[in-house]
């Protein structure tokens, strides 16, 4: 049977072959009738350029008719595919449209007399683009602080007037979306300014947009990011005083991850570069920020020593850093409760505002840009904090004054938020002097101011999502733009595209390839089912040797053990003969139930050798004793064994070991647990040994025993074949003289 399915197999490989050779024949036959029809078609090369200055036309349309269309690249060189008569239609704005026919496949030279209106005409449109987009550009950047709205709408303009053949281009659009980060991110709409320097970035790279997007990415509390933007500065080229930007940026992104040993590391060496440079601003703003820093570790002490080197800094700036830093300063002194050195530093800072409000007109109204510093230095909320000093320290006498003062000054300006704080302070400073009416009547005030702070909040959230709206529609507005031009650079790309499409015959050659992929396929399939069918047939002559070498070990066991039973007969012992028997039927009986078995639990096996033994000791019990120990590690359900493994060993050290001795023999059997995955298995016998047994022997003997143990090791080397070294076997003299014999044999579980 196996040689009838390798015949069909032989067969059904001849029919692929056929198959093979005859797809490859029609293939051929196709492709040669295809190249016959399509002989007379050419790759034809050439340019078009000016004809007075020989300069290269980019962008030239060049159709033939009824097959495509190809464009010509920056150097004004194309490529087309045509036969001789084909007519080829070159045409350009710039150009009036020339037509060509087909004679050779020699190179076209196209030279074209450029219209000078319509040069004239294409020059005084980048002119008047230009200027639009410059226009657009300043007045975005002019609208930027006051009306967001206005200036995205002027750079939507400026967006509408860049050309895509501008060689400038990139670069303009690069320009733009910068200026809407700019303009996002003043506006505080971190993602929106975020987006916009990635697309600048796109166009264009500069360390500027990159400093830019830590910023944004800052902004919109993605810290970690804003880190990596500023170590990839920090990788390139950069000046000085950029490096005092990246690392403080760096150093604000630690302190708002609360990572302060980082932050702090990063501000001193922003410091040191903003010393060397002499940029006293920079110095002002890094000892008010490392002060803070030390100020949340703990280190007041060292903290106010930045404090007070950046007030000193900022007397020598200007009146409004001044009271900027006094400012915070004082906000330190009151977290230490040092009230005085508080109040000090903030009447001063009054000062310094009153100096500032007399040359320049004061806001009426925060706006959302307006940053937390600057609302920190107005009269409402100094006075408020002077009296929240003094009233800490049960000065209610001196904070009454500045409370009203607070509240007269946040009135003026419509703070609402201070009027209501000062109001309401004002009131407990009041009972707590016993004034109950004048108490009740700051807090009747409280809740009426309240009511209209309640108000004005409403009013804020609607005006800040109408605000977020005109944003997101504008957003939405520079989207569509965008896609517009990379549709419209979509359709250009279609027209090179075409070139490729007119190729068919790079199409039938990718057909033909594939069609060799799929026979390919199909002749390693046959291959494998070959291989398998093979490796099928192994393993049945396998598991016939295997039955053939257990059928011949079955006979010989059974001729030794009836040996036995003789040997009992001849000496008239018939007592003894009949047990032997009984226990010879058992083992029998286990010998033949597992006769048909390629494994046996190990545990049958240890039973079927117990009783082996037992039978042998039974006939040579003067002879020797024996022991079977079992490691307790070992779980013998776990183990398998070919059976009748373990039984040649034992009686060859029994027959051609043992039985020689006068007395004293020792048979030892030990089961020994190796890993979680194998177990050793010992036969050591102190026998006469190997070599001393065979000279004993007869001739008849000696090919008896090299049967015997030629057959077990036929049956090792066929079961490891087949499980994969499942079973070791190692045989030596058990002492240095010769005499004893040790068997190892290894097993695993798997």
């Amino acid at each position: 049977p196996n040689t009838l399915s390798l015949l069909g197999i032989i067969r059904v490989m001849k029919s692929y072959i056929t198959l093979i050779l005859l797809l490859i024949s029609v293939s051929s036959f196709s492709q040669v009738e295809s190249m016959k029809k399509d002989v007379k078609e050419m790759s034809i090369k050439g340019t078009v350029k000016e004809e007075t200055t020989l300069k290269p036309v980019k962008g030239v349309e060049v159709q033939v008719v009824g097959k495509g269309g190809y464009v010509s690249d920056d150097f004004g060189n194309f490529k087309l595919q045509a036969s001789i008569g084909d007519q080829i239609i070159i045409k350009h704005p710039s150009f009036e449209t020339i037509y060509h026919t087909v004679t050779s496949d020699d190179r076209i030279e196209v030279k074209v007399k450029e219209n000078p209106e319509i040069l004239k005409a294409e020059r005084e449109e980048e002119k008047r683009d230009n200027s639009i987009y410059r226009y657009n550009l300043s007045s975005a950047r002019n609208n930027l602080k006051k009306d967001a709205s206005t200036s995205i709408d002027f750079v939507a303009k400026a967006l509408e007037s860049v050309n895509d053949n501008d060689s400038e281009a990139d670069s303009k659009r690069a320009e733009l979306y910068e200026t809407l980060g700019d303009i996002y991110l003043y506006w505080k709409q971190g993602d929106l300014a975020e987006s916009n320097y990635l697309t600048s970035l796109s166009n264009v790279y500069t360390d500027k947009v990159k400093l830019k997007l830590a910023k944004a990415q800052f902004s919109n509390g993605d810290f970690q990011s804003a880190i990596n933007s500023y170590e990839d500065l920090l990788k390139k080229r950069y000046t000085r005083k950029t490096a005092v930007d990246i690392y403080e940026g760096i150093g604000d992104a630690y302190h708002k991850l609360k990572r302060f040993k980082e932050a702090n590391a990063n501000y001193n060496t922003a410091l040191k570069i903003s010393q060397e440079l002499n940029l006293s601003e920079s110095e002002i703003r890094l000892n008010s920020k490392l002060a803070e820093v030390l100020q949340t570790q703990g280190d007041v002490q060292t903290a106010a020593s930045y404090l007070n080197n950046s007030v000193e800094l900022a007397d020598k700036t200007s009146k409004k850093s001044a009271a900027r830093q006094r400012s915070k300063a004082a906000d330190l002194f009151s977290k230490s409760n040092r009230y005085q050195e508080e109040i000090q530093l903030r009447q001063q800072a009054l000062e310094d505002i009153e100096e500032v409000e007399a040359e320049t007109q004061p806001e009426m109204n925060t706006t959302s840009s307006e940053n937390d510093d600057d609302r920190a230095i107005t009269p409402q909320v100094q006075n408020y904090k002077i009296a929240n000093a003094f009233a800490a320290q049960s000065a209610y006498e001196e904070a009454i004054p500045y409370l009203k003062e607070s509240i007269k000054e946040a009135e003026s300006r419509n703070d609402l938020v201070v009027q209501k704080d000062a109001t309401r302070k004002l009131g407990e400073v009041y009972r707590e002097k016993g004034e109950l009416k004048k108490a009740s009547d700051a807090f009747e005030e409280y809740e009426a101011i309240i009511d209209k702070l309640y108000i004005q909040k409403e009013q804020e959230i609607a005006q800040a999502a109408r605000f977020s709206r005109e944003l997101t529609e504008r957003a939405n507005r520079i989207t569509t733009l965008e896609k517009d031009r990379e549709l419209n650079e979509s359709r250009y790309n279609l027209v090179l595209a075409s070139q490729e499409l007119s190729k068919q015959q790079a199409l039938r050659q990718q057909i033909i390839i594939y069609a060799l992929i799929g026979l390919t396929a199909l002749l390693l399939l046959a291959g494998y089912l070959m291989y398998r069918s093979i490796n099928q047939q192994k393993y049945a002559n396998n598991l016939l040797a295997l039955k053939s070498l257990r059928s011949q070990m079955n006979p010989h066991f059974i001729f030794n053990a009836l040996n036995s039973v003789n040997t009992f007969i001849a000496t008239n012992d018939e007592l003894a003969a009949n047990r032997y028997l009984t226990d010879f039927s058992l083992l029998m009986r286990s010998v033949l139930e597992n006769s048909e078995e390629d494994f046996i639990p190990l545990a049958k096996e240890i039973e079927l050798l117990q009783l082996y033994v037992k039978l042998e000791h039974f006939r040579f019990q003067d002879k020797f004793t024996y022991e079977i120990n079992i490691d307790p590690d070992i779980i013998v359900e776990e183990y398998i064994i070919p059976p009748m493994l373990l039984q040649p060993y034992v009686e060859n050290a029994v027959w051609h070991g043992l039985r020689y001795r006068d007395k004293d023999g020792k048979l030892l059997i030990d089961f020994n647990r190796l890993d979680n995955n194998s177990i050793e298995i010992l036969i050591k016998d102190n026998g006469i040994g190997r070599k001393k047994s065979k000279e004993l022997k007869t001739s008849n003997q000696k090919q008896q025993q090299s049967q015997g143990m030629s057959n077990i090791k036929k049956r090792i080397n066929i079961l490891n074949k087949m499980y994969k070294d499942k079973v070791d076997v190692e045989i030596m003299d058990l002492y240095q003289n010769g005499e004893g014999t040790k068997v190892r044999l290894l097993l695993k579980k798997d």
